[in-house]
């Protein structure tokens, strides 16, 4: 009997998804269990099992496009069972879309490609055509020949500064599609501006030719946000708004920490211990000394957590997403490391489980390795404090009497004041600035 697949759930936050790729065509014999098709959640690319046996007849969404939860997205049944009833159903399920205008660009790898044509030649140039604002529709233009590519490639290449005039495409006709970027991507990650840590490399600014005219308002395209970027923006709009912020701020002495870290990654020189790992270890002890931190609103109660689970921020192209170490109070300084580095690598990969990036009691946010010295974070519901931590450097200091130069870092940490109170806040953020100055309390403890 023939069946409509729908969107699933596959993770706790999830309330549509994209289909990121189907793994079976129409035609394909499907089991039940096997993978059917990616889908990218708000934080994940997750597979979508086939639920029953059969044939898939039919493919409802294309790659790239969004379903809500529940909305039929392709028919499994017979070689020759009718399934004209389910095709009738399923296309009164699907919400009704807004037509777009000549403008708008879908982010569907299967929407039609992006063409980039020859430039006009010299002479008298036709005024470009302007929207309603007055600004001009977003046009796309090669030196020569003729480039397609899909609109979610394009602005993957436009995000990570890549020319996509000098890739080849493997799509139909040599379209440029999603997978030509992401292999672009990849090799452009071993080159050294990109490794943390390195100083960006400044691009030319495009030089106009002689005959360049301005038109009016720049160019622009419009295109749909990410699921991720998506869910990003509804939590957040649920933070600072509900959630009663302060802020408190402390300036450590960095220079035990970092001769520590120096000291481990000369005895393990595989490890590549960073300061953020130290960060991490640190306000895990400090969260058991002070539980009133290590907690959460509940509405009506409030929730105190037995073990210090750290989300810790870890940026992708498509958002930020906070991979957690679970009881990290519990764990040596190499195994934080090492957990760090496989979750961040997983979760630019989008290959992290819900269970790896939900229930959080505590977050980190560091943005030092960018040179930036001080910021406030927004806290993660339902999540009591996130910690902001900026770049250590030296600094002129007065140290035992004397001025001398110290490394040193700036913390910030954002507290929901219906869970912590200042003097709360305040009395965790000296533990951890104890701890940050004399780390050895870490191994003797």
């Amino acid at each position: 009997m023939a069946t409509q697949v729908v969107m699933p759930k596959l993770s706790p936050t999830m309330e549509e998804g994209q289909l990121a790729r189907w793994l079976k065509k129409e035609g394909d014999k499907v089991k039940m269990g096997e993978p059917l098709a990616e889908v990218d959640t708000d934080k994940a690319t997750m597979e979508m099992q086939a639920l029953s046996n059969g044939v898939l007849r039919k493919i409802l969404i294309k790659e790239g496009e969004t379903a809500p939860l529940g909305q039929p997205i392709a028919i499994i049944g017979e070689p020759d069972e009718d399934i004209s009833e389910l095709l009738k159903s399923a296309g009164e399920a699907k919400p009704a879309k807004a037509e777009s205008s000549p403008e708008q660009l879908p982010e569907s790898e299967a929407a039609p490609a992006v063409e980039a044509k020859p430039e006009a030649q010299s002479g008298t140039a036709a005024a470009p055509a302007v929207d309603g604002d007055g600004r001009q529709p977003q046009t796309t233009s090669a030196a020569t020949g003729r480039v397609l590519i899909s609109p979610i490639a394009a602005r993957m290449a436009a995000e990570a500064g890549i020319d996509f005039k000098s890739i080849q495409g493997s799509g139909p006709g040599g379209r440029i599609v999603k997978k030509d970027i992401e292999s672009a991507m990849s090799r452009k990650s071993g080159h050294k501006s990109d490794q943390p840590g390195a100083k960006p490399s400044l691009r030319p600014l495009p030089r106009p030719s002689a005959e360049a005219a301005v038109y009016g308002p720049s160019a622009y395209r419009d295109e749909p946000a990410s699921e991720m970027r998506r869910t990003i923006a509804r939590r957040l709009v649920t933070s600072l708004g509900p959630v009663p912020h302060f802020f408190l701020t402390s300036e450590i002495d960095m220079e035990r920490a970092a001769e520590m870290r120096a000291s481990i990654n000369e005895i393990y020189p595989n490890l590549k211990l960073s300061i953020n790992d130290v960060i991490i270890k640190v306000a895990a002890v400090a969260l058991i000394q002070h539980p009133q931190v290590n907690a959460s609103f509940q509405d009506k109660v409030i929730r105190y957590y037995e073990h210090a689970d750290i989300g810790v921020a870890v940026a992708t192209e498509n958002g930020l997403i906070t991979p957690v170490i679970r009881a990290a109070e519990l764990k040596s300084l190499i195994d934080i490391a090492s957990e760090v580095r496989e979750l961040a690598d997983r979760a630019r990969a989008r290959k992290l489980k819900p269970e790896e990036y939900t229930g959080a009691t505590f977050s980190i946010s560091n943005l030092g390795m960018f040179g930036i010295e001080e910021f406030t974070a927004i806290i993660n519901p339902p999540e009591g404090a996130i910690l902001a931590v900026g770049a250590m450097q030296p600094k002129p200091v007065v140290h035992n009497g004397d001025i001398a130069a110290r490394q040193t870092m700036r913390v910030t940490m954002s507290c929901d004041h219906r869970v912590i109170d200042g003097a709360t806040g305040a009395k965790f953020l000296q533990t951890f600035k104890q701890i940050m100055e004399n780390p050895l309390y870490l191994f003797v403890a």
